[in-house]
């Protein structure tokens, strides 16, 4: 009998060296925001006792939060002259620390649920350099999650499925990697543009696998506002510190998406090649195109058709508002997806 818990023992050792440490950092608790991130650092704890988290940086209620939840704080992060923590040095101190051969950056306003942990179950036996991504659901939710319910993953699931929106290839929220995988980072601001772009591109460039597991996955991205910048969303995506990532990544010529990935996890949870990945920048080139075009056609023509029209239309009745709800464009996509 001894010797066999003895070998049962050793055994979940060995699988528990083998798991899984998340890593990610957090906004000020406070408001809504408290509220998310709360939600997501709990369905991280319930992926099982042999996965760590680390939460990193000092915000209002990180150290308080850890606390509470049984998580490893690194209150120590470097930051830019703006005050934002560097992506960098996360990164490198999680593989440092990290307990696990396994390690994932998490955006803290992520829910994930044991699709996840079943994904990188899948990987795990690889044996080879990879990086785990993928499209992140999008939806409203603004009132704690009861984690007691048995069924609060389809619940949350469900809920994302047929009230959010799936994001295009270019919403990165989760990297699932193999430990030592990214040795030197530009000092990328954490939650600015192009710092995700530039971690598929350089798992592309180090010739290891990128897989794609938006079919197995459902991650629940919790919306959000962007109080926490002072110049709000036009600060987060058009500001200096996005200016910055973007020359520090090397501009377009290093960016990448998931759409560049090299594998695909079908929902089954089977691994395929994804034979027309290269496929992937001539299709941003023609999108990109498509913008162009359908933009000049909407200011140079439909508008100031609309404009000429308006006294007319409104005179007969015919506004938007007043049309059947069978009779206008359904929304397929979320709207910032163009």
């Amino acid at each position: 009998m001894e010797i066999a818990r003895a070998v049962t023992n050793a055994r979940e050792s060995a699988e528990s060296v083998r798991m899984l440490t998340l890593f990610t950092t957090a906004k000020a608790f406070e408001g809504h925001f408290a509220v998310i991130q709360y939600n997501a650092l709990r369905s991280w704890k319930l992926l099982g006792r042999d996965v760590e988290i680390i939460l990193f940086g000092e915000d209002g209620g990180s150290a308080e939060a850890a606390k509470e939840l049984g998580l490893r704080h690194e209150a120590e992060v470097a930051k830019n002259e703006q005050g934002t923590n560097l992506v960098n040095y996360m990164f490198e101190k999680a593989q440092e620390i990290a307990k696990h051969e396994l390690v994932c950056y998490v955006n803290c306003d992520i829910v994930l649920t044991s699709e996840f942990r079943a994904a990188a179950m899948r990987l795990r036996p690889w044996g080879q350099r990879f990086l785990m991504v993928g499209r992140r659901w999008d939806v409203e939710i603004t009132e704690p999650l009861d984690f007691t319910q048995s069924d609060w993953e389809e619940r949350v699931t469900q809920h994302a499925k047929t009230r959010g929106f799936q994001r295009l290839y270019y919403n990165i929220d989760y990297f699932l990697f193999t430990k030592g995988l990214y040795k030197e980072i530009p000092p990328f601001a954490i939650g600015r543009l192009m710092w995700d772009n530039w971690l598929v591109w350089k798992a592309h460039e180090m010739g290891a696998p990128v897989v794609d597991a938006s079919a197995a996955v459902c991650a629940v991205h919790q919306n959000h506002d962007y109080s926490h910048h002072a110049q709000g969303t036009q600060g987060v995506w058009d500001g200096a510190e996005a200016s910055g990532n973007i020359e520090m990544g090397g501009g377009l010529s290093h960016r990448r998406t998931i759409e560049d990935s090299t594998y695909r996890m079908t929902a089954s949870g089977e691994i395929e090649k994804n034979r027309w990945y290269w496929l992937a920048p001539g299709k941003r080139r023609a999108r990109s195109a498509k913008r162009a075009v359908a933009g000049w056609i909407r200011t140079k023509m439909w508008h100031p058709v609309l404009d000429a029209t308006r006294s007319a239309r409104h005179a007969m009745g015919l506004k938007k508002e007043a049309m059947p709800k069978a009779l206008r464009r359904k929304v397929k996509r979320h709207w910032q997806d163009v």
